[in-house]
């Protein structure tokens, strides 16, 4: 596994010791006390208002906030379904602190007047400023279109207020209110009912000016809630650019990784390329880029949007149902590109025949759909690489001499939508893999499936028992990667051997060489395994029982090639594609093959290639 990377650092990332889980908040818990407690202390403080029992209301009141702030949110919700939600138990605090400086103070009645009324303007003015953070959030985050590298100098979008004076409305100003409660409860004993009256005057000038910076916003915001105009601008942004093709994607925030994966792709081609996104969250959870990206939730709009008129190519990374109203698009050839080549289920979907062409990394992506018979066309199918795996390294640092251990990734599918198709390896076998594997003295890389737990609980607590061995284990830094970063294609580079279950990460190693072991959960043949999922024609198989992981590590640690070695070289221009040309080049000859289809497509039926297409 040799290389020209000698002196190479690992991603600082990847150097980390991967962190204990943090404990489980007392407040989470199912039997919490702390529900009985906010329900108890609203009476409890009413009847030591009334008594009057000035030391007990002044212990009371900070163990009624403490209890509210730690209240779990399943308890809240069921309290506000009961009518006591958080603005009326609030208002039973203060009521009680007004009723005990009534009570201590009978002959002036103008503190408790006063603390009664600055209370009550505190709330009207909670309710102007919530309204004005929702409406302030609403024109910035709600535009008909929301974009990314797109300058709309035009429409002269002013700066978003801060977070904070945006996110501290509703419910969570109610805990302003501390600073009338608790000055009068302290002080009225001693019949300095001022202080209450005092504190209700600072919470009623924080309202104000938060009222005072949201009405400026607002205004400054206003023409931002004129859909037509909006969707105009960046219609003539988009026109101006002029794009040739377009990477379409829709659907939750935990899928965005499926788009994110081509972006690098897209940024190094010729052709102009747009990113539409069709969810609004997915805007800001996409990955960096120097793309421009346009996010269209409305049908409608994205129907009605010109600028697609000069598009010839449409990419689209995952089959949903959103991709109809861009396949509905005259003049665009639609192509599938998929988030990976594998031999699940998903990679060859009967959905993808609705697709002009579908592209597939080598000849086993074609060979899955001729099985399949799914109805893609062979003629639909064309092999283009995958351009991502430039960066993958063939060596490791432990290869180079730079490590003192061998790393092994172990990187599970997710559950899938079905308990039967015995996909993941992380229910059945995760924690044993792990755990023998750090028997075995090696590093692990922990890297799950984005999607991991989704569907499955078991999925989950699976998941959990594998971050406390690798917390547990301090011999070496195990690393446990689940989020973005480090990418999949970094960890590939700092491992020396790969476990897997059957997913495009087994195919995707395959461009590195290194040895790799996949999941055999269902325990079938290992002929019959590897007929079923061609990808694992050149890995070594652990069945459920862990029996080969022994010998398997022994193969793979030892000095020269291992045994699967020539297999793999062989496999990898099956599953991937040839080296020559270049990934990157094909792909992007393909995109123009794509397109002058399209603009064939466009003459036959007697348009002109350059104006533009006609929506219905």
């Amino acid at each position: 596994m040799g290389g020209n990377n000698k002196g190479r650092t690992a991603p600082k990332a990847l150097v980390a010791i991967v962190r204990r889980p943090a404990l489980r908040s007392l407040a989470g818990g199912r039997r919490s006390p702390f529900t009985a407690l906010t329900l108890a202390s609203y009476p409890a403080l009413l009847a030591a208002a009334v008594w009057p029992l000035p030391a007990t209301f002044a212990v009371l009141v900070p163990l009624s906030y403490a209890a509210e702030a730690m209240l779990p949110g399943r308890a809240a919700r069921a309290l506000s379904r009961a009518h006591l939600g958080a603005t009326v138990r609030f208002l039973s605090r203060e009521t009680a602190a007004v009723v005990l400086l009534a009570r201590l103070t009978p002959g002036r009645p103008l503190w408790f007047a006063a603390l009664a009324a600055g209370l009550f303007l505190f709330h009207g003015l909670r309710a102007v400023q919530t309204w004005l953070a929702e409406h302030v959030d609403r024109r910035h985050n709600q535009m008909p279109v929301v974009t990314r590298n797109i300058g709309l100098s035009a429409l002269r979008i002013p700066p978003a207020p801060r977070r904070a004076l945006l996110n501290w409305r509703g419910a969570r100003l109610l805990y302003l209110d501390v600073l009338a409660v608790v000055p009068a409860a302290a002080t009225a004993p001693m019949g300095l009912g001022w202080t209450g009256v005092a504190g209700a005057a600072a919470a009623l000038m924080l309202e104000i000016a938060a009222v005072v910076a949201l009405l400026a916003h607002a205004r400054r915001a206003r023409h931002l809630g004129d859909r037509r105009r909006v969707l105009a601008a960046v219609d003539d942004w988009v026109a101006a650019y002029r794009p040739e093709v377009v990477m379409y994607f829709s659907g939750p925030v935990t899928a965005v990784y499926q788009a994110t994966m081509w972006l690098g792709t897209l940024e190094r081609i010729t052709p102009r390329t747009l990113v539409v996104l069709r969810d609004r969250p997915l805007a800001a959870a996409l990955g960096a880029t120097t793309l421009p990206v346009v996010c269209i939730p409305s049908s409608v709009d994205l129907m009605n949007f010109r600028a697609f008129d000069g598009v010839r190519v449409a990419l689209f990374p995952a089959n949903v149902g959103n991709n109809i109203h861009m396949l509905r698009v005259p003049g665009v050839r639609s192509v599938f590109i998929g988030h990976g080549d594998s031999d699940k289920e998903a990679s060859f979907n009967p959905y993808t025949k609705v697709y002009d062409e579908v592209w597939v990394a080598g000849p086993a992506g074609r060979d899955r759909y001729l099985r399949a018979q799914v109805g893609v066309r062979d003629e639909a199918v064309e092999e283009v690489g995958r351009p991502q795996l430039a960066g993958v390294l063939r060596t490791s640092p432990y290869a180079e001499g730079t490590a003192p251990h061998r790393t092994v990734l172990y990187a599970p599918t997710w559950e899938g939508w079905s308990d039967d198709l015995f996909h993941s390896s992380l229910v059945a076998m995760g924690p044993a893999i792990v755990r023998a594997l750090l028997a075995r003295q090696v590093r692990v890389i922990y890297k799950p499936h984005p999607l991991t737990g989704h569907r499955s609980a078991a999925a989950r607590a699976a998941h959990r028992k594998i971050l406390a061995l690798l917390c547990e284990s301090t011999e070496m830094p195990h690393v446990a990667v689940t989020g973005r970063k480090p990418s999949l294609y970094e960890c590939f580079n700092e491992a020396d051997a790969l476990v897997s279950d059957i997913s495009s990460v087994v195919s995707d190693f395959v461009a590195s060489g290194k040895p790799y072991v996949v999941a055999n959960v269902a325990g079938l043949p290992a002929d019959r395994f590897r007929e079923r999922y061609p990808a694992a024609g050149a890995a070594y198989l652990l069945g459920p029982d862990l029996a080969e992981l022994p010998d398997i590590l022994r193969r793979i640690g030892g000095p020269g090639e291992d045994d699967m070695a020539a297999a793999r070289r062989a496999l990898r221009a099956y599953l991937l594609g040839a080296d020559h040309p270049d990934p990157l080049a094909r792909f992007e000859e393909a995109v123009r093959r794509a397109a002058a289809r399209a603009e064939a497509r466009a003459r036959s039926l007697g348009l002109n290639a350059l104006d533009p297409v006609v929506h219905e």
